[in-house]
């Protein structure tokens, strides 16, 4: 089971004596910066909680620090794409999403310019109450239209997805893990692709339908529910926008199965009712339940208290997982 060891601020996702990786969206941006000379940094007052600074110490020449001003921030990210260079932005989730929406819809969306948005704190990933937790960001980001939307599950996703991300010619909104992020996915096949979705492992009793940190969850789930003879597999989706629907349709087509779909972000606007939207759209009439964050404004508090509360913890998973079946 996951025991996440917090500060009030942010904790750490990962096991005792998991693999980790320290900052890896600024490592891996810092290193894509020694060969792209048109990659700037630039951040409202959170390089050191969003791990730009790792890009700051490595290319000082290309780090804007625009101060706590997160409007500024998006107007400054589209000048900048505008003369041709690749911002990647970062703050904080609840920010970009409540504070600087409109700067990002006309601003950068509306023109498709290519301005990565890099925001930490996503979904129940901070004790801070709800001025902190972006709950909603995917149900605000998802609905602008042309901005591809990844949230990543782990280090390796994160590493591969900014890179696929400055490769990729239009905006991107990534939900950021910072600090040490757990190594979970270097263990299977395959990797990260824009809008594409990765079968983790296969089940004949449930199918963990999966984005971000929830496939973690699903993962551990998985292996514990095996040790009651429950065949549980997990598709992961990095990609919310655009929905690999090919692969939804595929898990869909085998009857039979319980289809648990989840996410760290609340049940109302995210990845689960887009999954679920896809579903009716096809016809799927099999069982289908959501695991999410409620349409609510959470509490502060320690984490490990907070994801039992809401039902995101791996163990509060297992149990919905036996009663559904």
């Amino acid at each position: 089971m996951t025991t996440l060891r917090t500060g009030a601020m942010i904790a750490s996702l990962a096991d005792e004596g998991q693999r980790v990786t320290a900052a890896p969206f600024g490592h891996t941006l810092a290193r894509l910066a020694d060969t792209r000379a048109d990659i700037v940094g630039m951040t409202a007052d959170l390089g050191k909680y969003t791990d730009l600074h790792i890009f700051a110490q490595a290319h000082p020449d290309r780090f804007y620090q625009m101060g706590m001003a997160e409007q500024l921030l998006m107007g400054a990210a589209a000048g900048m794409a505008r003369e041709g260079f690749m911002p990647f932005v970062t703050t904080y989730a609840v920010f970009a999403a409540r504070r600087a929406y409109d700067f990002i819809y006309m601003a950068i969306a509306e023109d498709r310019l290519n301005v990565k948005i890099a925001c930490a704190l996503p979904g129940l990933t901070t004790g801070y109450g709800p001025s902190h937790q972006a709950t909603d960001d995917i149900a605000i980001f998802r609905s602008v239209p042309g901005l591809t939307v990844i949230d990543p599950c782990d280090a390796t996703d994160i590493e591969q997805a900014t890179v696929a991300a400055a490769d990729l010619d239009g905006p991107v909104y990534l939900r950021l893990l910072r600090g040490q992020v757990p190594r979970v996915l270097d263990d299977y096949d395959g990797g990260f692709a824009i809008g594409k979705a990765r079968l983790l492992r296969d089940g004949a009793d449930v199918l963990f339908i999966s984005s971000g940190i929830l496939t973690m969850r699903a993962l551990q789930a998985a292996t514990a529910l095996a040790a009651d003879r429950i065949d549980a597999g997990v598709l992961h989706l990095a990609t919310v926008k655009p929905l690999d629907s090919a692969a939804i349709a595929t898990a869909l087509s085998r009857p039979g199965r319980l289809i648990v779909v989840a996410e760290n972000h609340a049940v109302t606007g995210g990845f689960g009712e887009a999954v679920l939207a896809h579903a009716a759209l096809q016809g799927h009439g099999g069982r289908m339940r959501q695991i999410g964050l409620p349409d609510a404004f959470l509490d502060a508090g320690a984490l490990p208290t907070l994801h039992d509360r809401y039902g995101i913890s791996t163990t509060t998973i297992i149990g919905r997982v036996k009663a559904w079946l």
